[in-house]
């Protein structure tokens, strides 16, 4: 059968081209891909800071969902026609990280739309033990969203949040508004830490309080509405030195910090906030099958107000608009990529 497909080729560069794909293996899904979200690392990779992982010949993507088309031989449970998304993780299985239960953090592990090809392309294979299920009357254009929100409802579990605790979030793009909207969904009352405007009109459209690092001291601003207490929970979203430097000068006493972001350099932290105030560092990386679960009801119940958080949506063929358009684009919030005809 032949598909239409969107090829990275490096120098910020897509074609559309076919390619044959085979039925589902043992043990795969094929699916009919409807919608996928450009994330960021798709955006690092259009910008070639990943050609020595990625290659010049792949099928990016991984924030989709679709049609389950065909099942593999072994694949019990799902079957043609069901509405999904996949949790894009390939573990090896036997590390001590899986042998712990924590393959989402596999010492080998695979991203599936990365370190293989992804769902920029009408017809995907993948391993049926990545399938997630939609609940019944989710939209295939706002399931798209839902490997973001896992993102988020891990970092929020690996956080802690409890009812009433105080939540800075510093960075505004759409992993901190995911954040900063199921840390609220929680019970935390959240504060919003950003720079660019757009973003934070539209984080204060979303309900949110917000402060400008440009034009306010946020330490102090954080210190002076919680009483001198300070953040309970800080997430460091921005991954940038001065997101950085707030991270402990905003938390609490006791305060956890959850990093979230990936940063390029190695920053300087200042280690003697966690001596003297018993701080905590936490990591958060993707997420587990669970993570995935709680994405979708909270999809479902409406959380995220998914139609003001797409910013665009083009067809297959104008993904290298798309990416374009992007880049440095201070208003847009989530771009999703129309790739098929189911959709």
């Amino acid at each position: 059968m032949t598909i239409q497909a969107a090829i990275y080729k490096g120098d910020k560069t897509f074609a559309i081209e076919s390619r044959t794909v085979s039925p589902p293996g043992p043990g795969e899904v094929q699916l009919d891909v409807a919608y996928c979200g450009v994330c960021g690392t798709d955006l690092h990779i259009y910008l070639g800071h990943m050609d020595a992982r990625v290659g010049f010949e792949r099928a990016i993507g991984h924030e989709m969902s679709g049609i389950i088309a065909a099942v593999g031989d072994g694949v019990d449970g799902l079957e043609a026609g069901q509405n999904v998304v996949v949790r894009p993780l390939a573990a090896c299985g036997d590390c001590p990280a899986c042998n712990a239960g924590h393959d989402h953090i596999c010492h080998t592990l695979k991203f599936i739309g990365i370190d293989t090809d992804g769902a920029f392309q009408e017809k995907w294979n993948v391993p049926a033990d990545t399938i997630h299920v939609l609940p019944e009357g989710v939209d295939l254009a706002h399931a798209a969203l839902i490997e973001p929100l896992a993102v988020a409802c891990h970092d929020i579990e690996r956080g802690q949040v409890a009812e009433g605790e105080d939540v800075l979030v510093i960075g505004g793009g759409p992993i901190g508004l995911l954040v900063a909207l199921v840390a609220r969904h929680a019970g935390g009352n959240v504060i919003i830490s950003e720079i660019n405007e757009h973003r934070l009109a539209y984080a204060e459209q979303l309900g949110f309080n917000t402060l400008n690092p440009k034009s306010v001291d946020v330490s102090k601003a954080i210190h002076a509405s919680t009483g001198g207490k300070g953040a309970d929970v800080v997430f460091e979203v921005s991954g940038t030195q001065p997101g950085v430097d707030l991270m402990t000068a905003a938390a609490a006493t006791r305060g956890r910090i959850v990093m979230v972001a990936i940063h390029a350099t190695k920053p300087d932290i200042d280690m003697f906030q966690f001596f003297w105030r018993e701080l905590e560092l936490i990591g958060a990386r993707v997420y587990r099958p669970e993570d995935y679960d709680t994405a979708m009801k909270l999809l479902a119940e409406g959380v995220v107000d998914c139609d003001s958080f797409i910013t665009d949506i083009r067809p297959l063929p104008e993904i290298q608009q798309a990416f374009e358009m992007l880049t440095g684009n201070p208003q847009a919030i989530k771009s999703m990529i129309k790739v098929g005809e189911t959709a």
